[in-house]
């Protein structure tokens, strides 16, 4: 077995002894050609596996210049491997095929009949507490929770953490090494949840894995049938359990209909339901603050309360303020122009007008008495 992110060297006595069956990464594969350490000139069988994602990633420029080193094609025979097979990957595997014979051991496109799936329809904001409810309540261990994004895996481990549950996170942004450790642990039955992204959607193989939590739903439907195939596997039975937020409902409808079925809804105890119902339309009278009130940002209270009372006294650091929440920032970012910085733009000289006399909110600016309203 041959990958990168780690060390060439480690790999070249073993595929320099010779082996039998080679298991490898295109790009690594071809650095050890290049070393001149491994030799395919007797190669018989050529397999292509993943190989919608790998024709999909722009490794067709890899897989022909391997394939170019291969025997004659009336000397080897080539398969090609996939759970998913659009009819586009289809086209692109007659190219490097020679007159390929389909073989389908199930329907296309479909997942395992051993895995049971089902669907919880609950607010983005509700997610983590189910999440931590279903694993604590059954004493789970090796839950492999899916996300979207590699941000989106490192926060979810962290506040995992924090609710007590022992949780790793895999990821591109995390080194090779950190890869194969988190996973040993995983499946060593140490960690009780691994957050991942879709890179552990395929290739990964764990004995008797219990349960696959898609807790953001895919972009692409393909990908939820490898999800949820890692489980369920090798005759094994197995559970999918995905959680749909009201934004994701279009999402959840594409998977249904790549799979031709309709997932069943579990009723969400001691949660909020999402709503399936659009949001009323909000009237002229009612208060926007009513419908959408401002987010606080998850940090610890006491640095929340330091910043709010350093802006009271005129003292605040606005590196802080963005730090807690870019997104719903305690005060503006650029302060407002001072009430004295107002008094001067009258006097300053012609050239300073510009720069002095911005305007100022107006509710800083305070209007002159009327004689009529003087007491």
């Amino acid at each position: 077995m041959v990958f990168g992110g780690v060390d060439i060297r480690a790999q070249l006595p073993i595929v320099r002894g010779g082996v039998e069956i080679l298991v490898a990464t295109p790009g690594r594969l071809l650095d050890h050609i290049e070393q001149k350490s491994i030799n395919l000139g007797q190669v018989e069988i050529f397999v292509l596996d993943e190989a919608d994602r790998m024709l999909d990633m722009g490794f067709i420029p890899d897989i022909k210049r391997i394939m170019s080193l291969l025997p004659a094609t009336a000397k080897r025979q080539n398969l090609l491997f996939s759970a998913t097979f659009s009819n586009e990957i289809k086209k692109l595997a007659d190219q490097l095929l020679n007159a390929p014979i389909l073989i389908e051991v199930a329907r296309r496109n479909t997942a395992a009949e051993t895995v049971a799936q089902s669907v919880y329809k609950l607010p983005t904001d509700q997610k983590r507490r189910l999440l931590a409810h279903i694993v604590q309540s059954r004493d789970l261990w090796q839950v492999l929770c899916f996300v979207r994004t590699k941000h989106g895996a490192s926060r979810l481990a962290r506040q995992l953490e924090k609710d007590g549950l022992k949780t790793t996170a895999i990821h591109g942004d995390k080194s090779q090494l950190a890869r194969l450790e988190a996973l040993d642990d995983f499946k060593g039955a140490k960690v009780q949840v691994m957050v991942a992204t879709d890179v552990a959607a395929r290739g990964l193989d764990i004995d008797d894995l219990p349960l696959v939590i898609n807790y953001e739903l895919p972009y692409v439907p393909e990908d939820y049938i490898h999800r949820i195939g890692r489980t369920g596997r090798a005759g094994a039975t197995g559970q999918a359990i995905s959680f749909c937020a009201p934004d994701e409902e279009k999402l959840l409808v594409e998977i249904e209909r790549l799979l031709k079925r309709t997932i069943p809804v579990l009723p969400v105890d001691g949660f909020t339901v999402a709503s399936e119902s659009p949001p009323a339309r909000r009237t002229s009278r009612e208060s926007p603050r009513a419908k959408r009130p401002q987010q606080r940002p998850a940090e610890p209270r006491e640095r929340i309360d330091r910043v709010v009372d350093d802006r009271s006294r005129g003292r605040v650091d606005h590196r802080v303020v963005d730090d807690l929440n870019p997104d719903q920032p305690l005060i503006a970012r650029k302060p407002e122009q001072s009430r004295a910085a107002a008094a001067l733009a009258s006097n300053a000289p012609a050239h300073h007008s510009r720069r002095l006399n911005r305007p100022v909110a107006a509710l800083l600016l305070r209007r002159p008495a009327k004689e009529s309203e003087k007491v």
